[in-house]
């Protein structure tokens, strides 16, 4: 086997990995795909006898790579959050592949995706290295330009983001997180009964003006709007649930709640307030502003 063919097979073997890492540094499969890319042409003009650890030179270059490309993203805009919920090249069908990034956002997780959004590009790099990957914080230090003590901090602060604020009790939680699959569950199903079986029957859903839909769009009166009665609107709400396929409970604010995201871009989140065990009000946020202010976190 010439030199070429045994560094393509090498590099092959590790590509899954790499891509595992670069999705969750960028929470897009096709920047994912570009930074792994990348690595593979640095790959092809260095010299192979200065490389003693292949995985681990590629994992820091792949590392490196993603790590410039979060901080050009963050200097470049302050977009909305929820701007963009269609990765560019699903939407104009260019190297589209909905199907990686269904799967791949689901082993990740919805909800932890969001909340790396949310990190600094050196404490995203940091947490999902050492917390998700097992890299050990010298060889994390020497990627950020830190010490590896440094490195330490970093993703202290970062578990601390990912966990979000605690919810008052875990048999309070536990409790929440029942009430809130069940209402996801009934709604995804059309179960109508199911679904008004854990509202209260005065619940009151308010939808704000920018999560509210009309023919694909942004309702252009952006006013919030409010229904009291769960039999009132369950019907409603069971058809705008049809077909969300990112939806995924998370910790809001320290209670459960469920976020609806594409990518890890946050667009939606549902918010509950809880009387005797059933939902007794509901809240569908969609308003940019609000979002950044939510204290989002990993159940």
């Amino acid at each position: 086997m010439d030199q070429h063919s045994w560094l393509t097979e090498r590099f092959e073997e590790n590509r899954p990995r790499l891509r595992g890492v670069a999705y969750r540094m960028l929470g897009s499969l096709s920047e994912a795909d570009d930074a792994v890319q990348e690595a593979w042409l640095r790959l092809n003009r260095i010299d192979m006898a200065t490389v003693d650890n292949l995985g681990g030179w590629l994992t820091t270059v792949v590392s490196r790579v993603c790590l410039d490309m979060l901080r050009s993203r963050k200097s470049r805009r302050e977009e909305p959050i929820g701007a963009q919920v269609t990765e560019p090249r699903m939407a104009q069908g260019e190297g589209a592949d909905p199907e990686g990034e269904v799967l791949l956002a689901d082993s990740v997780g919805v909800a932890l995706l969001v909340v790396l959004d949310t990190l600094t590009p050196a404490e995203r790099l940091v947490f999902v290295l050492h917390d998700l990957f097992g890299m050990p914080f010298d060889e994390i230090g020497s990627i950020v330009g830190r010490s590896p003590a440094a490195a330490k901090q970093l993703a202290s602060r970062a578990r601390r983001r990912v966990r979000g604020s605690p919810a008052p009790s875990d048999a309070g939680r536990a409790r929440q997180r029942e009430v809130v699959e069940a209402f996801l569950r009934a709604a995804r199903a059309g179960d109508l009964e199911g679904l008004l079986a854990v509202l209260d029957p005065d619940a009151v859903i308010r939808i704000d003006g920018a999560a509210r839909i009309a023919g694909g769009a942004a309702d252009a009166a952006d006013t919030p709007r409010e229904l009291r009665g769960a039999s009132t609107w369950a019907t409603q709400l069971i058809a705008m649930s049809r077909g969300l396929r990112f939806v995924q409970p998370a910790l809001i604010n320290g209670s459960v709640g469920l976020i609806l995201a594409t990518g890890g871009k946050l667009s939606r989140v549902l918010t509950f307030t809880f009387t005797n065990a059933k939902i007794a009000r509901l809240e569908v946020i969609g308003d940019p502003a609000r979002l950044r202010e939510l204290d989002i976190g990993v159940l």
